[in-house]
């Protein structure tokens, strides 16, 4: 049984999954608007941690992460 802490209840808890055996995880990626750092490198690394291990201990994993939209930050960047 995997038990992870819910920051929610600030308790360790029995990690059920929706549908038995299978893990649908969405995360939001970086917001690129300037040059690239390790920040963006961070969110890859660790989530990739995460879906590698659910997969190891036998979770069959739907992992999306997307690339998030234009926004008037980026706009300005981009007419520099």
């Amino acid at each position: 049984m995997l038990r992870l802490y819910n920051t929610l209840t600030r308790k360790k808890e029995d990690f059920r999954p929706l549908k038995e055996g299978k893990i649908n995880i969405f995360v939001c990626g970086p917001t690129v608007y300037d040059f690239s750092h390790l920040g963006h490198a961070k969110t890859y690394v660790q989530f990739d941690f995460i879906v590698r291990f659910l997969r190891a201990i036998g979770y069959k994993v739907f992992y999306l992460q997307n690339i998030t939209d234009i926004y008037d930050k980026i706009i300005r960047k981009s007419q520099e």
